[in-house]
């Protein structure tokens, strides 16, 4: 009991002497933990006589809360320390000029898109959507395409659960808003598709973008007449030449393949069309009696690569930024 200011004392310096919070926690358990100096002297006061027990625990519990205030004290000013340094390293200069922004922009494929059905619109069409998971029914044989058709086999169709597919092209689109609304109808429809191909111009996910006319008297001239308006407004070419050459799809007749003559003199393919086909009409419970329409379908992804000049469709899908930010 004679060392009981001895001990405080040397606990008090020690407290003083630390420099961070870890230290003074160790210094705390080693004076007042389970084994600690202090908490060593309150279990010997059962060993003194009992005259002697009183004044000897008041004393030590003195020198406890002497220990106890400058070790709260050493406590509170780490803390500020470690405030004052964490303050000034997270300072703030407003002074300091902004690190500027930088704008986003659309994609190419989407500023094609955003373009083409502009132009479409501007022609009096509307604009229709539908679902990228389709039944064979909207996809195939709404279409004029049924089961063991030849035609499926050009598709190279990614099929899903319940026989479903993800649609081929946006052809369904077609099928569906014919099913729902009466002539005149005067659509257009964008979209993504998805069919088993990847090369430096074919990619497994890609946009294409049908068209569709229904009424009484609509011919294969207005389909000619509408197309090459388009290709020459979207080319800005009042002079592009545009040629119609005989093909085949099953849900046209008479169908055709459509090409504009570059500026190297070379016919390029940039589509297909032709007349609805009359069972492709009365599917959808539309009289091919009485009405006629013409369709055509062109590739967005496409069209970006000759309006921008990239040669690889491959580069839209990269998410490489230093090609994004040029369209910018």
């Amino acid at each position: 009991m004679n060392n009981v200011d001895a001990i405080l004392q040397a606990g008090l310096a020690a407290v003083a002497a630390v420099t961070d919070l870890v230290e003074l926690e160790q210094v705390k358990a080693r004076y007042l933990g389970k084994s600690g100096e202090l908490t060593e002297l309150l279990k010997q006061l059962g060993k003194l006589p009992p005259e002697e027990r009183k004044a000897a625990g008041a004393t030590i519990n003195v020198a406890k809360q002497a220990f106890e205030a400058a070790h709260n004290a050493r406590r509170d000013a780490l803390n500020a320390q470690k405030l004052e340094a964490q303050l000034a390293a997270e300072a703030l200069d407003v002074s300091l000029p902004g690190r500027g922004s930088v704008g986003g922009g659309l994609h190419p494929v989407a500023l094609t898109l955003e373009r083409i059905s502009g132009l479409f619109r501007s022609m009096g069409f509307e604009v229709a959507d539908g679902p990228e998971i389709e039944t064979d029914f909207y996809n195939f044989q709404a279409l004029n395409i049924p089961e063991n058709h030849p035609a499926r086999a050009m598709q190279d169709t990614f099929y899903v659960e319940n026989g479903d597919v993800l649609r081929t092209h946006t052809s369904p689109i077609q099928a569906r808003f014919m099913e729902n609304n009466q002539p005149p109808i005067k659509i257009v429809a964008p979209g993504r598709v998805y069919r088993v191909d990847s090369d430096a111009t074919h990619s497994p996910m890609f946009h294409q973008m049908e068209g569709l006319w229904v009424d009484e008297g609509v011919s294969f001239a207005d389909l000619k007449a509408v197309v090459t308006d388009f290709l020459r407004r979207f080319f800005e070419r009042d002079d592009l030449q545009v040629r119609f050459r005989p093909s085949f799809f099953p849900f046209t007749e008479t169908s055709a393949e459509i090409d504009v003559l570059d500026d190297k003199g070379r016919w390029l393919e940039v589509g297909g069309c032709g007349m609805v086909h009359p069972n492709v009409l009365r599917i959808a419970n539309i009289d091919p009696e009485i009405y006629t329409g013409f369709a055509f379908g062109i590739g967005l992804d496409r069209f970006a690569m000759l309006r921008y000049g990239v040669n690889d469709l491959r580069l839209f899908f990269e998410n490489d930024l230093n090609f994004l930010k040029q369209f910018n």
